[in-house]
């Protein structure tokens, strides 16, 4: 009887493994391991399993290098889920700000009819304060350095200051403190299920003003408990929290 039940588990376990491969081979690897393991799935063009392990190392806590941010962008594509590819490459564009990366994103969304990746004004902005901010914040720094030297000098020496000069440098100091409390980058989003509607005020109750598709991109600009407020198509509205990814 114990051979009989020893033969029943074995022949169950063979059938998952032969049939269930993803879930098996999930639980058989170790969490370090899981990199190698998918890195070999993607070398021999198993997009599905290579993708499944690069997230299930993700979720283990393992930090997520710049080559494999791009290996999922790939994965993803080669399995046609368009909204993962563009929040892995928009995820690769918020650590190394490139003008080809940004255009890539904004050729690819086009071509599958997504909004809020267009390459305007604020995303060249956002581009250039990455590349260039820190030299431009060091730069302001010395020049206010020096007109601080100049104004004690003045004062020391009892000379007058012009109220022009007063007025500009009260203007180079607000324009110093507004560059130097920017954020680091604007928060955004990337729409995660088939129908994400778009609500007037943050309640479940409220109008739904519009309604986005799988993939499109919002910014976010504040939140009230499980509501996200965000801007789209230059209008402000609200969706759940739980409806998109964060970049």
């Amino acid at each position: 009887m114990q051979a009989f039940v020893i033969k029943i588990f074995l022949f169950l376990g063979f059938m998952g493994a032969v049939f269930c491969p993803s879930i098996t081979w999930s639980q058989s690897v170790p969490t370090d391991r899981l990199v190698d393991v998918a890195d070999s799935l993607y070398r021999v063009g198993n997009w599905a399993d290579a993708s499944r392990y690069y997230e299930s190392m993700m979720v283990a806590g393992q930090s997520v290098s710049d080559p494999m941010l791009l290996k999922m962008a790939r994965t993803y594509e080669q399995q046609g889920d368009v909204a993962k590819v563009l929040y892995f490459l928009q995820v690769y564009f918020k650590r190394h700000p490139d003008e080809a990366v940004l255009r890539k994103i904004n050729d690819f969304a086009r071509a599958n009819n997504l909004t809020g990746y267009e390459t305007g004004d604020l995303n060249y902005f956002y581009l250039f304060y990455r590349q260039y901010g820190v030299y431009l914040l060091l730069v302001m720094l010395l020049l206010g350095v020096y007109v601080f030297s100049v104004l004690l000098i003045k004062s020391m020496r009892n000379e007058p200051t012009s109220p022009q000069l007063k007025t500009l440098i009260l203007v180079y100091f607000v324009v110093l403190l507004i560059f130097v409390n920017l954020p680091e980058g604007y928060e955004a989003g990337i729409t995660n299920t088939a129908q994400v509607f778009l609500r007037a005020e943050p309640s479940a109750a409220a109008a739904v003003e519009a309604t986005l598709g799988r993939g499109n991109k919002v910014n976010i600009v504040g939140s009230t408990d499980v509501w996200w407020r965000v801007f789209w198509n230059n209008k402000l509205y609200y969706i759940r929290k739980d409806t998109i990814w964060i970049i």
